[in-house]
């Protein structure tokens, strides 16, 4: 975990590949919560998720880096109730 302090509201998340993965409403203990615009499709849709700062690689301007593709860390995604 690299950085977390330094995570804030509105920063881009981004996968190691640079691909948009959400945008930061606010970090939740160990989890960053994404805003809900950025929230999946279908019963995804609407609401927020939350991606684990484990996968936090670096914090770099205003972006957050993940240690994984975006198409992989998405897989990680997890609903408030700590579901994926």
């Amino acid at each position: 975990m690299t950085g977390t302090s330094a995570i804030r509201e509105h920063m881009e998340v981004i996968g190691a590949d640079g691909a948009h993965i959400g945008t930061v409403d606010q970090l939740e203990g160990n989890r960053i919560k994404l805003t809900k615009k950025d929230s999946g499709q279908g019963s995804h849709q609407g609401h927020h998720h939350y991606i684990p700062t484990a996968l936090v690689a670096q914090v770099e301007g205003d972006k957050v880096r993940l240690s994984a593709n975006a198409d992989v860390a998405v897989t990680f995604e997890e609903e408030a109730d700590g579901s994926t």
